[in-house]
């Protein structure tokens, strides 16, 4: 049995930092809820889908813009996620600590993009802070951590521990993961425990292209389910796929992507058949013990790589 982790990140951005007071209300439309002529294709469709099929989520919610804009549509964010029976775990996204009505952190002026660009102090701070808003916005048991664009370091689990976050699903080793200080020389592709904290790192493979990580827009239903039956096959632990609440929209998110719409609903579709083999899991309740072992990238045949980037074209043509 393989323990899969469909893990969500949910944010919000105003299409940048004018005006965000006046642009919030459709942002938060636009990107919770995702209206389109067609229906919502935002983080209720998602919710429901997963429900429909008998499976758990894992999102990851950024808590910060609620510095600026109140804990209401945080609220409403969390209690959507829970009333529907999935996690909500923390998600920080630093461009928003400069924003915030009431400072987050003293002296800090100007965009930081990532958690990484701030000190052991300042990211104990505000992992404390963003724990405090999902939990005053009706969040229970939030023990899962990820920094946002996977921007973390080694400071950041020293964080999380002092604020009693056993878990972190940072780690990318396509991105920022290799260089930031968590098991330097290795390239982390399976849940491992460093500094008091078990890391859960994104799945990643080799494409016969170059090294690509799990996610939803970027992996074709042949490639996730080729994926899937390999890390079983190999007696992993677990499988961290990417999404986010607005990717089953197109960029403009104006109306669905009917190819990563298809492909939610496929994935949905093959982890009910084959429930026998695959466990979709959250981090409430999970236990901390793993076996550290390292098994380096899956890999998928070229064939399917090939089939995922006419697809890929399609969508780039008519998205």
């Amino acid at each position: 049995m393989l323990d899969v982790l469909i893990t969500v990140d949910v944010e919000i951005w105003c299409d940048g930092w004018q005006d965000i007071d006046a642009r919030f209300p459709d942002a938060f439309r636009r990107y919770i809820h995702g209206p389109t002529a067609g229906g919502d294709y935002g983080l209720p469709y998602q919710l429901k889908v997963l429900s429909d099929h008998g499976l758990k989520g894992v999102f990851f919610v950024e808590p910060l813009f609620a510095a600026r804009f109140g804990l209401q549509p945080l609220a409403e964010i969390a209690g959507m996620i829970e009333a529907a029976g999935h996690e909500v775990q923390l998600h920080l996204h630093t461009e928003w600590v400069d924003e915030a009505r009431e400072p987050l952190l003293p002296s800090v002026a100007g965009k930081r993009q990532h958690l990484r660009y701030f000190s052991l102090d300042e990211q104990t701070i505000l992992i404390r802070k963003g724990k405090a808003m999902l939990e005053q916005a009706g969040a229970t048991n939030v023990n899962a951590f990820r920094a946002g664009s996977f921007g973390f370091n080694r400071d950041s689990l020293h964080a999380l521990a002092a604020n009693g976050l056993p878990f972190d699903s940072s780690y990318n080793a396509t991105l920022m993961g290799p260089d930031s200080g968590v098991m330097p020389g290795t390239l982390m592709t399976d849940p491992a425990s460093c500094d008091g904290v078990t890391e859960y790192p994104m799945t990643v493979y080799r494409d016969g292209r170059g090294l690509r990580h799990a996610q939803l827009t970027s992996c074709s239903s042949a490639e996730l389910e080729g994926l899937l039956w390999q890390a079983l096959e190999q007696g992993r632990q677990a499988f961290v796929l990417l999404s986010h609440g607005f990717e089953l929209l197109n960029t403009a998110k104006t109306r669905s992507d009917p190819v990563v719409v298809q492909r939610f609903r496929r994935l949905c579709q093959f982890l009910e058949q084959h429930s026998d083999s695959f466990r979709t899991a959250g981090f409430a309740g999970r236990q901390q013990a793993v076996t550290g072992i390292q098994h380096g990238p899956l890999t998928s045949p070229f064939h399917r790589t090939g089939m995922r980037m006419v697809e890929q074209a399609y969508r780039r043509r008519y998205g």
